[in-house]
């Protein structure tokens, strides 16, 4: 079964918004299935280039998916915990309504319909507090930072799961497999996040804790501060838990804890910076 998976090198999102480049892709291809994880994630900017967020996370999808629907072909696109506006007081289901606080999230929710209306064997699979070893990621700007100062100022009123990118593209490889076996899935709109809940001042304790296994670190203190405290551009969700178990009921797929695949990524990430340097 061959697999067409867009912004793999992080350089497709733009493409995706040019709606003959992506038909003549797709066909090409040759793929029997396609995942989209092509975005434009840069959420504090996407509030001064909004024009640049929409075409790549609404109209690159929309589009992707008008060629799968010319094609044949199932779509499993990435979304975000950013398309809720955080102001719930449990996890967030996947028929929740959607109330996106920023363009970031406003896009993504965007797209989200965009590749609803136009092709009915889709998946649309949300994630949240995404890290992995490699790209630029809380966790890695963290590592750097405790090596940099002493002292850390961390968010603490914000609460989310934290989602290795490993774990998460092993998810998507489950569906790969089970669309294969099956010919089809239970299509439509799924949560996978890590099991667990935290802020990011939690994860980032969590962090320091577990490359304390592996190096020496500057940092000393990490001070607990609120959102007021730390304006951005973009507005973040209070809450940002996700309710995964739907993908569990239907698919058999269990999200990890998080700490225990955070502290796989770490020692994934130490073992490759000590094979580079040796």
């Amino acid at each position: 079964m061959k697999i067409l998976v867009t912004g793999a090198n992080g350089q497709l999102g733009w493409e995706l918004s040019r709606r003959g480049a992506v038909t003549q892709t797709v066909r090409s291809s040759g793929a029997a299935l396609v995942v989209n994880g092509a975005a434009y994630t840069a959420v504090d900017q996407a509030e001064s280039e909004a024009e640049l967020a929409f075409a790549a996370n609404c109209d690159g999808p929309a589009n992707l998916a008008s060629a799968c629907a010319e094609a044949g072909i199932p779509l499993i696109h990435i979304s975000t915990d950013f398309v809720f506006d955080g102001e719930k007081k449990g996890p967030y289901r996947e028929t929740d309504q959607v109330s996106p606080l920023n363009v970031y999230g406003k896009s993504k929710a965007a797209g989200e319909t965009g590749v609803r209306e136009r092709l009915q064997e889709h998946i649309i699979l949300r994630t949240a507090w995404l890290y992995g070893v490699h790209g630029r990621n809380f966790v890695k700007t963290m590592l750097q930072l405790g090596q940099e100062r002493d002292l850390i100022q961390v968010v603490v009123d914000q609460h989310g799961c934290p989602t290795y990118a490993a774990d998460l593209a092993e998810a998507i490889l489950r569906l790969v497999v089970k669309a294969r076996e099956d010919g089809q899935l239970s299509w439509g709109t799924y949560h996978y996040c890590g099991k667990g809940i935290t802020t990011w001042h939690g994860l980032a304790q969590e962090t320091f804790y577990l490359a304390g296994r592996h190096t020496s670190l500057r940092v000393e203190k990490i001070k607990s501060i609120s959102t007021a405290e730390y304006p951005t551009p973009a507005k973040r969700p209070a809450n940002s838990v996700l309710d995964c178990s739907l993908i569990e009921k239907t698919f058999s797929i269990r999200p990890k804890p998080w700490q225990e695949s955070l502290a796989q990524m770490i020692k994934v990430l130490f073992s490759v910076e000590k094979a580079n340097n040796s």
